[in-house]
């Protein structure tokens, strides 16, 4: 597992030991960052299961602004750390180990992300409890990025389906924050 592009290219990242951690495969990341390119220069990122933060660190590699990396396991949070540092992108990271609810709850009403990853444990409900908060801190036309390994597309009311593709096992779901007309 390593960076692909950007300023930390090939750094390689350490990994959560035990089978908690599922990292996004290599192919998969390589295609939602095709995907994203354009979008990347300047915005907040959220990765919600961060686990080793690899998907926050390849965007702040590609030039993200900041990135809040959360997970809920003390381990994983240290290792996200060391990663920060090993790429050299750590004063643009806030690592926070706590619940995602919790941090979800938190941002409401008083912080928002143009970029949000959310690549939870596959057998878990996450993914379900996760989408109906994440309207108000996910900013007017952000991404939702969902890795999971059901075959169907996710919806939310208020976001466009802007992609849905298979790579193994991961099933990569983009959701576009729709534009608020009249506020």
């Amino acid at each position: 597992m390593r960076i692909i592009t950007g300023s930390a290219r090939g750094t390689k990242l350490e990994a959560p030991a035990g089978l908690g951690t599922r990292p996004t495969s290599d192919r998969a990341k390589e295609a939602i960052f095709s995907i994203l390119q354009f979008e990347l220069t300047g915005k907040k990122v959220l990765d919600l299961f961060a686990g080793s933060g690899q998907l926050a660190l390849e965007a702040l590699s590609r030039g993200a602004e900041s990135a809040c990396l959360v997970d809920s396991d003390p381990a994983a949070c240290e290792v996200i750390k060391r990663n920060a540092r090993k790429t050299r992108l750590f004063p643009q990271t806030r690592v926070l180990c706590c619940d995602f609810k919790a941090a979800l709850r938190a941002f409401a009403g008083k912080e928002t992300f143009s970029l949000l990853f959310l690549d939870p444990p596959y057998k878990s409900d996450f993914l379900d409890t996760a989408l109906p908060l994440l309207p108000p801190v996910t900013a007017e036309g952000g991404f939702l990025v969902l890795e999971s390994d059901r075959p169907e597309p996710f919806s939310l009311p208020g976001f466009s389906l802007f992609r849905h593709v298979r790579y193994g096992k991961a099933v990569i779901t983009l959701l576009k924050k729709d534009p608020v007309f009249g506020a």
